[in-house]
């Protein structure tokens, strides 16, 4: 069976794991943690970021930081269920508003409409590594006093005009979960723009709510219970195994792109004869991390029997993704569409992924391809 993904793996994360265990230094917060978070500030601009379990918790973090009950947070439905889930966990409620069809991200056309007074945060998504119309959320948000949070969750390195996806909105939220193209086997990072108090109430939000950071800088001499947060912090074995890949993120990145490139060239063929459509970059996406590789087919039916051949037949592991969250019973109970599904699940009925990893190989790709055409054949 050909892989849909593999993590990047590097002889120095395997120092480093063992180097952190000899120290006895595996409980979070040591030398490799602090190295990944100057990295990530240096490397996106960002004021601060902080290492997160995951990209859940990422999520979740910047929720305890921005709603409270009873608030509303504009989401797209397609999208995994933590974009929403943590805002509902806070008591805030998800309205979902349709996707732009050309890059599955939310249509910021759509967003003005669904603002209420109850509003207090935009959630874009950067599905596939490709930016949501920043510019346009930005602007919206300025002129109702809204809070914009990136779910970056699929989108690490990657730019929107210039600018890193993550960085853009008042607070980011990055993945480096196993299946993403820098990764700590579980993990995340809560990225705050240029705030500085907000950067501080998340540090304490993360340390389970209390001061411990400032206690253990020697700023303070006892630590206290402050408010609500949760223990957010990932073991240092996890920052050691991710430190290396950010290191290379160039090496990485442009690699993904060959392969990603060297699918569009191969299925051209099928773009132009209309049978299947391939994903158009926009001219905002001025650095893309392809992290994923997808193209859309006829409908449902038509995917149904080519995931079937693929797996079972060629052997070759390719998968559909979201269901829209506004189709499913937690998206009944904690959430409501706004305005026209035109797009949203539509075109998600029709998307299918193809495996994509660092050091894939011109020949994997092109097996897959061939396997691709044997099914229009």
């Amino acid at each position: 069976m050909v892989r849909f993904h593999l993590p990047p793996l590097f002889d120095d994360s395997l120092k480093n794991i063992e180097e952190a265990l000899r120290k006895g230094e595996t409980c979070g917060d040591g030398d490799f943690t602090a190295k990944c978070e100057e990295w990530i500030q240096d490397n996106l601009g960002v004021y601060e970021a902080h290492l997160t379990t995951s990209g859940t918790d990422a999520l979740e973090l910047a929720a305890m930081l921005t709603v409270e009950p009873g608030d509303e947070v504009i989401v797209p439905s397609f999208t995994f269920v933590t974009t929403a889930s943590s805002y509902v966990r806070q008591g805030a409620k998800a309205v979902f508003v349709d996707v732009r069809p050309d890059t599955m991200n939310i249509d910021e056309n759509l967003i003005e409409d669904a603002i209420t007074e109850k509003t207090k945060v935009i959630c874009p998504v950067h599905y596939a590594g490709v930016g949501a119309e920043m510019d346009k959320i930005m602007e919206i948000a300025k002129k109702h006093n809204l809070i914009v949070v990136e779910d970056a969750a699929q989108a690490v390195y990657s730019q929107y005009k210039g600018k890193s996806l993550g960085s853009i909105g008042d607070i980011g939220c990055l993945s480096f979960h196993e299946t993403k193209n820098y990764s700590m086997g579980e993990g995340g990072a809560t990225l705050i723009r240029d705030d500085k108090e907000l950067a501080d109430e998340a540090e304490r939000r993360r340390e389970s709510g209390t001061n411990r950071r400032r206690y253990i800088r020697g700023e303070l001499d006892k630590y206290t219970w402050e408010f609500l947060g949760s223990s957010f912090l990932p073991s240092e074995l996890n920052a050691a195994l991710l430190l290396p890949q950010l290191e290379r993120a160039e090496q990485i990145n442009v690699d993904r792109n060959h392969s990603w490139n060297l699918y569009v060239e191969m299925l051209a063929d099928l773009d132009k004869q209309g049978i299947i459509e391939l994903p158009k970059l926009p001219e905002s996406c001025t650095r893309f991390n392809a992290h994923m590789f997808y193209y859309k087919m006829k409908d449902i039916d038509e995917r149904t029997a080519f995931i079937d051949y693929m797996m079972n037949k060629k052997k070759i592991k390719v998968m559909s993704h979201y269901i829209p969250l506004h189709d499913t019973n937690g998206g009944h109970k904690y959430a409501r569409f706004h305005g026209e599904d035109k797009w949203t699940t539509k075109e998600s009925e029709r998307l299918v992924r193809m495996p994509l990893y660092y050091n894939m190989g011109d020949d994997t790709v092109e097996m897959i391809v061939e396997a691709i055409k044997d099914f229009y054949k």
